[in-house]
């Protein structure tokens, strides 16, 4: 799944060929939002939003595609060959001289600007990582939220809801820069490690928004020697209800006694 480095990369990159332009040409794959309401209608805005890209329009209306595991927006010229078949495209908006494709993404929708502070999932996003002002206490105060108290960190930093924009990838990372157990719970991590590891979070996102890059030192390196301590690093599923690949080092993030250690499922680390 895209962390919310990629979203803004992909938005920046949308951004110059949209806005201000007019939508001479829309379509949208069934199942799909209904984009010939977006024929002459202008763009006035491409976001990033956690992991979320929206695309306002002065018409009032606003597209938000999530693209999960597989999604991905392109950008063509009239006329140019699209890379992925048609079959696989969700949406397409096309404005003079530029046609952006969404492809793949599970989530394409259509609504109304002004019900933004009431949809269902954009209204309960945390603050997110990737915008300033950035309000570090408001997501500490999420994560402290009593509901999250018995969660495993590593699901913790996932939750959304909490602040948005973290990734199997960047969780992974700054869980293993900190010498963390991805199970210690909520409530065993301290105000001060607790801090550490959201500002952790930011600072890595910031950084592959500004060069498309992330340091891996742990994600997707299972079956090989941590390169901190030479401990062959592992990769489970965690999680109850949607499980997500967790990479660490049993040896630099060992579990606490009482902790679950590797509870969840073990991947071949091959």
């Amino acid at each position: 799944m895209p962390e919310g480095d990629t979203l803004v990369r992909t938005a920046d990159g949308l951004r110059p060929y949209l806005v201000g332009r007019s939508v001479i040409a829309a379509r949208a794959w069934a199942p799909g939002p209904q984009a010939h309401r977006l024929i002459g209608a202008t763009v006035t805005a491409v976001e990033a939003t956690g992991k979320n890209l929206l695309i306002r329009f002065d018409n009032g209306l606003e597209v938000r595609t999530h693209l999960r595991m597989r999604g991905s927006w392109h950008r063509y010229r009239p006329g140019e060959p699209w890379r992925r078949p048609a079959a696989r495209a969700r949406l397409m908006i096309e404005v003079p001289g530029s046609i952006a494709v969404c492809f793949d993404a599970p989530v394409v929708e259509l609504f109304e600007q002004r019900a933004e502070p009431a949809h269902p999932s954009l209204s309960r996003l945390g603050p997110d990582l990737l915008r300033d002002p950035f309000d570090l206490e408001e997501a500490l105060r999420r994560l402290r939220d009593s509901a999250r108290a018995d969660a495993a960190i590593a699901g913790a930093l996932l939750d959304q809801g909490a602040l948005a924009g973290i990734g199997n990838e960047v969780k992974s990372e700054v869980l293993w820069g900190a010498r963390r157990s991805p199970w210690t719970l909520v409530r065993d991590v301290d105000d001060d490690a607790l801090r550490d590891l959201v500002e952790r979070a930011k600072v890595m996102l910031r950084a592959g928004a500004a060069t498309g890059r992330r340091p891996r030192r742990a994600y997707r390196r299972s079956g090989r020697p941590c390169p901190r301590c030479g401990t062959v690093l592992r990769v489970v599923r965690q999680g109850a209800d949607l499980p997500r690949l967790t990479f660490w080092c049993p040896g630099c993030q060992p579990s606490s006694p009482g902790e679950s250690g590797s509870a969840g499922t073990m991947l071949d680390p091959s």
